[in-house]
């Protein structure tokens, strides 16, 4: 089978595309082209793929980026069995040649509750563009294939779509304890997903001794915070590091943050890096978001604090340092639930199967729910 895969707006080396995706269709034996913004992110392509370089959309700047997208799909997708779209802006205005084709819509958000975390989008704004981007949802979901990246994401949709949840590879060795000296975080930075917040809580635990690192590339409006806080000393910011590195840096911490608002997007999507966290034994500590506490809560694998509040984040931090029986206890049972329930390869299965059966190999799959803890 051959996919051609697009991306304007992810990185190149995101996790759920190109570590889970790409690379479950590399072990599966298919083809993949990959049309991503490389030289914009300054990524390296793997050489088992066939790489199509575009410009990258950010912000108000995205026109550049989709009409060289079109061009790059007009030209792959003659060759391509299946055609896999990450982002929703690609379905505006397909090329006849991909209409034709299997097009797979990947749901990585709820697009239209998104958009009161996007600084970019006018305030004034998103009034108005929520009524379209669902009137888009309802013409794709006539048109093209859709998986959803969360159980929650069905009720937006009159059809049943299978899931691919955002899971995460599980070694089949335990890790090792957290240690006591330091936190992490990994993930993009922005203010709704409390950047500002770990920073000041970074400032009272930084006396003390204790190292927040953070690991992943910032929106803009919070990169000088970020680098004032690391030029001051109060902690260590790596900017985006490809996900694999980035989990191996966080493995043995004595916790991981996961730090969100209380955003409408965030109310029914699972953070994956709580899931990440625990899969390397570290224990986490998150805000009430609902998916979050649905998963930490049932496996006791880690503290809750409120949202927007650096300080009970920092004072649970402090909790763990004192307590090794009680941040290795939460290491190891995150672990375990993380091996029995998160382990990407058997997803990986599910999602290749399927777009087998969308390009006419296989029987379709009748989508399964997530099983309960």
């Amino acid at each position: 089978m051959r996919v051609c895969v697009c991306t304007v707006v992810h990185h190149p080396e995101d996790a759920r595309i190109l570590h889970r995706q790409i690379r479950a269709l590399l072990d599966a034996g298919h083809e993949v082209t990959y049309i991503a913004p490389f030289r914009a992110c300054n990524a390296t392509p793997w050489r088992q793929v066939s790489p199509v370089d575009v410009p990258r959309a950010t912000g108000r700047r995205r026109l550049r980026a989709l009409r060289a997208a079109h061009r790059a799909l007009t030209e792959h997708a003659a060759y391509a069995d299946v055609i896999l779209l990450h982002d929703p802006e690609l379905l505006v205005s397909l090329p006849r040649e991909v209409r034709e084709r299997t097009v797979v819509w990947d749901v990585h958000e709820d697009t239209a509750a998104a958009l009161s975390a996007k600084g970019w989008v006018p305030g004034p704004a998103r009034p108005m563009l929520r009524p379209a981007v669902h009137r888009l949802e309802r013409r794709s979901e006539r048109r093209h294939r859709l998986l959803l990246a969360e159980e929650g994401y069905r009720a937006r949709f009159r059809e049943q779509h299978p899931v691919v949840p955002n899971t995460t590879y599980v070694s089949d060795l335990p890790p090792g304890p957290p240690d006591g000296r330091r936190v992490v975080y990994v993930g993009q930075l922005s203010r709704a997903r409390g950047a500002l917040d770990m920073i000041e809580m970074a400032r009272p635990l930084a006396a003390e001794g204790i190292l927040v690192e953070l690991i992943g590339a910032a929106d803009g409006d919070v990169k000088d915070p970020l680098r004032d806080a690391q030029r001051e000393g109060t902690l260590r910011w790596y900017g985006f590091v490809p996900n694999d590195r980035a989990l191996r840096i966080a493995e043995g911490a004595m916790a991981g943050l996961a730090l969100l608002h209380d955003e409408p997007n965030y109310r029914h999507s699972m953070p994956t890096k709580v899931v990440e966290y625990m899969a390397r034994g570290v224990p986490v500590i998150s805000t009430p978001n609902p998916p979050a506490v649905d998963i930490v809560e049932p496996t006791d694998c880690g503290l809750i604090v409120p949202f927007g509040d650096p300080d009970a984040a920092a004072k649970a931090v402090l909790r763990l340092r004192d307590d090794p029986e009680l941040r290795i206890g939460f290491g190891e049972r995150g672990y375990r639930a993380a091996r029995e329930r998160f382990h990407w390869p058997v997803h990986a299965e599910r999602f290749v199967a399927q777009l087998e059966a969308w390009a006419g190999r296989e029987p379709v799959l009748v989508p399964e729910p997530v099983p309960e803890l």
